[in-house]
């Protein structure tokens, strides 16, 4: 039986709470489970201590069993110390601007540049005005 460590997910609509268990790899994602080990509340800020709760004894003993954790439970066991941090896969950008947006962000940046340099050259021109007519 190959075991996984993952996440099953608690809670009701838009409203998400997952527990860490343990299970066989071929059951679905919410159903029986062999052990839990632990919760996680993704509506809690990053910085709360209560976001990830881990049994770290009891991974440690289902780690020894061999049981596999799942890509985003192994970030949360690198993290907490228990195991390395695992390399985290590059991922295609899907949310990544399309071209058009890319080209309206540099126009916007180029006005911005050229409304800055605008302003430092009247800047410029007002403070070579009033040096001449401070010095007489």
């Amino acid at each position: 039986m190959a075991l996984k460590i993952r996440m099953s997910r608690g809670g009701r609509k838009n409203l998400p709470y997952y527990r860490i268990v343990v299970t066989d790899s071929r059951s679905p994602r919410d159903s029986k489970f062999i052990e839990r080990l632990g919760t996680y509340n993704p509506l809690l800020a990053a910085t709360d201590p209560n976001r990830v709760i881990l049994d770290a004894e009891k991974i440690k003993g289902w780690l020894a069993k061999g049981a596999q954790p799942s890509e985003r439970i192994a970030i949360f066991l690198g993290k907490a110390g228990i195991i390395p941090m695992p390399k985290q896969s590059v991922r295609p950008n899907k949310s990544a601007p399309k071209a058009k947006a890319q080209e309206r962000v540099k126009e916007q940046a180029a006005k911005a540049e050229a409304a800055r340099e605008a302003a430092e050259a009247a800047k410029a021109e007002a403070a070579a005005e009033a040096a001449p007519e401070a010095a007489a």
